[in-house]
């Protein structure tokens, strides 16, 4: 299975996706909890069905020490014990901040309070923008049908 574009092979594509990586980079640095940032990475390309990206979080997470129990239980997480007050309240408002057209409001004010409670606001900001960055990932993979599973831990860092 290929897929139905090689962004890297244009110019256009080239020179946008390394604005993209920049901002990849950028919430890697940032203050959120890197755990963090793998769980809603990871769920919100479950909750859009980008097999790519999924592929992709699951290896870096495990090889960063995350365990198989909470990967596993990652698309579950309401109903799961295995993860902190602030990374189910990380974990709502990326659903919410994902299904922005089913929720018909966006991230609601409960949400989002929950959310402010457990980071501060540099926090928050890499929060917001790492689920805005996952989103439009999952769409460029999405949208060229990228197959998955021959992602390399460390490969896009």
């Amino acid at each position: 299975m290929d897929a139905r574009l090689d962004y890297l092979a244009t110019t256009t594509g080239t020179r946008s996706l390394k604005h993209f990586m920049a901002a990849g980079r950028a919430l890697k640095e940032s203050p959120l909890p890197a755990a963090t940032q793998e769980l809603v990475a990871l769920r919100v390309s479950q909750i859009n069905g980008c097999a790519v990206c999924v592929d992709m979080h699951t290896k870096e997470a495990a090889a960063a020490g995350e365990t198989s129990a909470r990967l596993h239980l990652v698309a579950v997480w309401r109903e799961a014990t295995v993860f902190t007050e602030a990374e189910r309240a990380a974990l709502e408002l990326a659903e919410q901040g994902t299904r922005v057209a089913d929720a018909a409001g966006g991230v609601g004010d409960e949400c989002w309070a929950r959310a402010a409670k457990h980071y501060e606001e540099e926090q928050l900001t890499a929060l917001v923008i790492l689920v805005s960055v996952m989103n439009a990932a999952n769409r460029l993979n999405l949208i060229v049908q990228q197959p998955a599973g021959d992602y390399q831990v460390g490969q896009f860092h």
